[in-house]
């Protein structure tokens, strides 16, 4: 089952730990073991553009919706069996301790539920 990282940022974050992986030892481990699918970083909130449609209106707002001291910085694809080894593999990226990772399984549209 494919499951979402949205990598965090959270201004109460842990500095690295010794023994931590790196973002890029923790990359080349995921797509070494064949469980990442793809992923990417985000450009800032101040990239972002909100949009919304009511009735024929197209409103757009700069910046994200939502005011928080928190955003989404990045984000992964993964394959993993089920949510415990989803969990696992979020719980080694390098930004569980500085930021949060929320996991979520994917929803395809073409079926299931």
């Amino acid at each position: 089952m494919e499951y979402i990282l949205f990598i965090c940022t959270d201004p109460e974050g842990e500095d690295a730990a010794p023994g931590d992986l790196t973002t890029e030892q923790w990359g080349a481990d995921v797509d070494a073991r064949g469980v990442w699918r793809h992923g990417d970083r985000l450009r800032p909130v101040e990239a972002a553009t909100t949009v919304r449609r009511r009735g024929d209106d197209v409103l757009l707002t700069d910046g994200p919706f939502a005011e928080t001291r928190e955003h989404i910085a990045g984000y992964d694809v993964i394959e993993a069996a089920d949510l415990d080894e989803a969990v696992a593999i979020a719980a080694a990226h390098p930004m569980a301790r500085a930021g949060r990772i929320e996991v979520r399984p994917v929803w395809p549209l073409d079926g299931g539920d």
